[in-house]
């Protein structure tokens, strides 16, 4: 297998990337009252020493008291924003490259003192209904809607203020903007409703905030996922035409690359083509895209839902078999980006060893690697 595809230079904006492999967002609650410290700046660090072209952080809150609802998640603002500089200086020391994922989870945050920071803060919505389909908070106020939009506009401007390369707002798994792009989550019929096209005037707003906030050059990635957390089989576009319909505002908003967030990279997106949900949107789009879903893993992960329902999915191929299609879509233009996740989350060195053909040595993922930051 020659993996020299993925290490070849890209460039978005004013952003240039040595690689094509991303570090994939993903959540360790490791920043103690919201803070990330010491810990966190070796943790990325790492991963920048061994040839990660771009490192894309764990999901980061905006200024707005129900963003998050656990307090290792990191804040991206006050304090917070102090701890982000110095991850950014060390990453950039070990010449790696690296964003913030902007997030706000919605009505995905529950009611109760148990829920921090903040427990006095109720969770927000564009309906106020919960991605299990609940009523469990009055809709978003305009006010309370432009407030929001200004909390992302700022994070995007501290982003570059601290020295990051570049933003990536979480649009995907049923969070808060997510919540506005989804039917069963959005029932408004004001401008924030209506068709699939009409539900992304929430996400092209923050879009175009954010992209006053930064300028013409720093890049704006956008996670989305037809998949919700919990309602795995969900899709926003049931057709490639529904996803032009979709993604046509988002590009015109300022959306520089899309992340495509998938389950299993290598699965088709809709029926009688083999193209993957990147694959679709770089063909609709012509924008570059980030191709993401069970890279590097020994088998794919399934929700308890699809055990129980005895889903069928091929797990059969190796780790390297898998590895070869990814590099065929790569060298298909179906992909210009890979974001490994577990894979990377095991194993700092992931890259290095792709790299070098040292495929065999890559470590199997195991959960026991979610107890520290490695």
């Amino acid at each position: 297998m020659n993996t020299d595809i993925l290490f070849k230079p890209f460039k978005v904006g004013n952003l240039s990337l040595p690689n094509r492999i991303v570090m994939a967002p993903m959540t360790r609650n490791f920043s103690p009252q919201g803070i990330p410290g010491p810990e966190v700046a070796a943790y990325y660090r790492r991963r920048a020493e061994n040839a990660v072209g771009l490192i894309i952080t764990e999901g980061t809150a905006i200024n707005h008291p129900a963003a998050v609802e656990h307090t290792g998640i990191p804040n991206f603002y006050g304090e917070g924003l102090k701890g982000w500089a110095k991850v950014v200086e060390e990453v950039h020391t070990a010449g790696g490259k690296i964003i913030p994922q902007l997030w706000h989870v919605g009505t995905a945050r529950k009611i109760g003192a148990d829920n921090q920071p903040n427990p006095e803060a109720l969770p927000v919505g564009p309906s106020g209904i919960s991605p299990a389909g609940e009523k469990v908070v009055e809709p978003l106020t305009q006010a309370e809607i432009t407030d929001i939009i200004s909390a992302y506009a700022q994070a995007a401007a501290d982003a570059q203020r601290v020295g990051f390369d570049g933003i990536e707002l979480h649009g995907a798994h049923g969070y808060l903007m997510d919540q506005f792009f989804w039917d069963k989550t959005n029932k408004r019929t004001d401008q924030y409703g209506g068709n699939l096209a009409q539900r992304t005037r929430f996400a092209v707003e923050v879009i175009e905030a954010c992209r006053r906030a930064v300028g013409p050059n720093f890049p704006i990635v956008l996670r989305f996922s037809q998949w919700k957390m919990y309602h795995y089989e969900e899709k926003l576009a049931q057709t490639p035409q529904e996803l032009e319909q979709f993604l046509t505002p988002l590009v015109k908003a300022g959306v520089d690359v899309f992340h495509c967030s998938s389950r299993r990279f290598w699965e088709p997106e809709f029926e009688g083509s083999d193209l993957n949900l990147a694959a679709w949107t770089k063909k609709i789009t012509g924008k570059p895209v980030i191709t993401v879903g069970s890279i590097g893993l020994e088998k794919a992960f399934l929700s308890d839902l699809e055990k129980n329902n005895n889903r069928q999915t091929d797990q059969s191929s190796s780790v390297e078999a898998r590895l070869e299609q990814l590099v065929g879509q790569v060298e298909r233009e179906e992909a210009d980006l890979v974001a490994v996740g577990r894979a990377l989350l095991v194993d700092p060195a992931f890259a290095v060893k792709l790299r070098d053909q040292r495929i065999e040595e890559i470590i199997p993922y195991s959960d026991e690697v979610l107890k520290t930051l490695n």
